[in-house]
């Protein structure tokens, strides 16, 4: 746990159901997708978001008093290394008071009926492992994103050279594999793929949280064309490129999406509806650049 974290803010009262809806935690560096995600998953009748509210990008960590989120929190390009930002089960946080406040900040914002509530921010990505403390049947979605782009999105916010910001997203990716390892049910995936076979991708996730398929009607664009990447990093970043199914310059190769839950049937069918995902069209996209047109 974080030697840095601060106890634990006092309860709000708040509703603290003992059944009801379960929480899915979308999470994902800035500039990754997440909010694409977001978007796509909120459009399956069975899944309440958060809407029309004051937070930037109906960012759930702005609507809750439980976890200090101020001007120094999340801050691109940063937060996803910092020590005293890795939030895990046995911090000061794990307490009922944190989940209640929490509880009593989200709710309104959510469909009591829906099955499960839908919720993103960026800074969940070092936050899984409590979560799952505070709502231990919680699944989570993690959307990764070619580190090259990501460096190239993120320079239009973040002052750091793009060498840099290529290292920290590794880096973050390579902290998400070892807290994955805590986590009953995970599913990490790749803004390439999602733009490359959004129906099966989406059938998948739909399959994670045990829903029928629902795909919406919208047209995905690739992002990734915007940015004009340089190649050729250094042989040890190439290999940290290569466990994601990454190559130089932009490249997108092959890639098994981590799929964890604890019923077989449910790891099985989500597998099975990401792998239908590599049709023909796909698999053009697999070891190219996807294309731009």
């Amino acid at each position: 746990m974080s030697a840095a974290d601060a106890p634990a803010s006092a309860a709000v009262p708040g509703p603290v159901p003992a059944q009801g809806p379960r929480f899915v935690f979308i999470a994902g560096l800035h500039r990754s997708g997440t909010s694409l995600l977001a978007k796509l998953l909120a459009a399956h009748p069975e899944i309440s978001a958060i809407e029309n509210s004051p937070a930037p990008e109906n960012e759930g960590c702005y609507l809750q008093g439980a976890i200090p989120h101020t001007a120094r929190h999340g801050i691109p390009g940063h937060y996803a290394t910092d020590p005293a930002q890795h939030h895990i089960e046995g911090c000061s946080f794990d307490t009922l008071a944190t989940r209640e406040r929490m509880l009593a900040g989200w709710a309104p914002w959510f469909d009591p009926a829906s099955p499960w509530w839908l919720e993103k921010s960026p800074v969940n990505l070092t936050r899984m492992r409590l979560y799952q403390q505070l709502f231990p049947m919680s699944q989570f979605v993690v959307i990764l994103r070619h580190p090259q782009v990501l460096a190239c999105a993120m320079r239009k916010w973040v002052d750091r050279p793009e060498a840099e910001l290529i290292d920290y997203a590794l880096s973050a990716y390579e902290r998400v594999a070892e807290d994955a390892r805590y986590l009953h049910a995970i599913t990490l995936l790749r803004y390439e793929d999602l733009i490359a076979a959004p129906q099966a991708t989406l059938a998948g996730l739909a399959a994670f949280l045990d829903l029928p398929p629902h795909p919406p009607q919208i047209e995905l664009r690739n992002g990734n064309a915007d940015y004009a990447i340089e190649g050729n990093p250094a042989r040890a970043v190439a290999a940290r490129l290569a466990r994601w199914g990454y190559g130089d310059g932009g490249e997108v190769g092959r890639f098994e999406p981590l799929v964890s839950h604890p019923l077989r049937a449910v790891r099985e069918s989500t597998a099975a509806a990401l792998i239908a995902g590599e049709d023909d069209e796909r698999l053009l996209n697999f070891g190219l650049k996807i294309s731009q047109s």
